[in-house]
């Protein structure tokens, strides 16, 4: 039987998200805060963080600012599921809405930790990990939730020679930024129709 555009990209997006929250669950009951499990080597590794704020890492504004946040999320979902359903009306290529698709898929993906984490999980420490659905509570209300970020790319690692100017004798790492499926997904998506589908928005306009 042949799938429909719109359950194509249903079942994209429950896929990818389903894998993006088993990630993230099985990191908060496995592992501590700092923890980290080399993959390939020193260069790619599972690296246990959470980040209150943005896409790899970056913070905004405290718990007021977490709270914006979360709902500027959600209005941005709404805004891409209705865009979505309009690009299927007007029977759009499926790659763009793959891309389209993938960058929803970034937004879910992060503002479920941010609307669900704190009252699913306790604290996360460098000592002890995460228990779901703990006897005293989670850890932070409704939307106030921490990010789980866990795939860490230090392809360098090293100490800048002295001869460097301003930076000599420093560590230098690249890349530093720690993020997780959900942030990969939007990079991929942004830079997926921007390379790829350019043709398409331009004829749209």
């Amino acid at each position: 039987m042949q799938l429909s555009k719109g359950k194509k990209i249903t079942l994209l997006v429950l896929l990818i998200l389903l894998i993006d929250q088993a990630v993230k669950i099985w990191i908060k009951t496995h592992m501590t805060i700092g923890e980290s499990i080399p993959v390939f080597g020193n260069w790619f590794q599972i690296y246990f963080i959470e980040n209150n704020g943005m896409a790899f890492g970056m913070q905004f504004g405290g718990t007021f600012g977490k709270l914006l946040l979360s709902l500027f999320r959600l209005l941005l979902i709404g805004f891409i599921i209705h865009y979505i359903n309009k690009l299927i009306k007007t029977n759009a290529p499926l790659g763009v809405l793959y891309g389209v698709s993938l960058i929803l898929i970034g937004a879910m993906g992060n503002v479920i930790d941010s609307m669900f984490y704190g009252l699913i999980f306790n604290e996360s420490t460098f000592t002890t990990t995460a228990t779901l659905f703990p006897e005293g509570g989670g850890y932070a209300p409704f939307l106030h939730g921490k990010v789980v970020d866990m795939l860490y790319f230090p392809i360098i690692d090293t100490t800048l020679p002295s001869w460097v100017p301003f930076w000599g004798g420093e560590d230098f790492i690249f890349f530093r930024p720690i993020f997780n499926i959900a942030d990969s997904c939007i990079t991929i998506g942004v830079a997926y129709l921007l390379i790829f589908q350019r043709k398409f928005f331009s004829h749209s306009k």
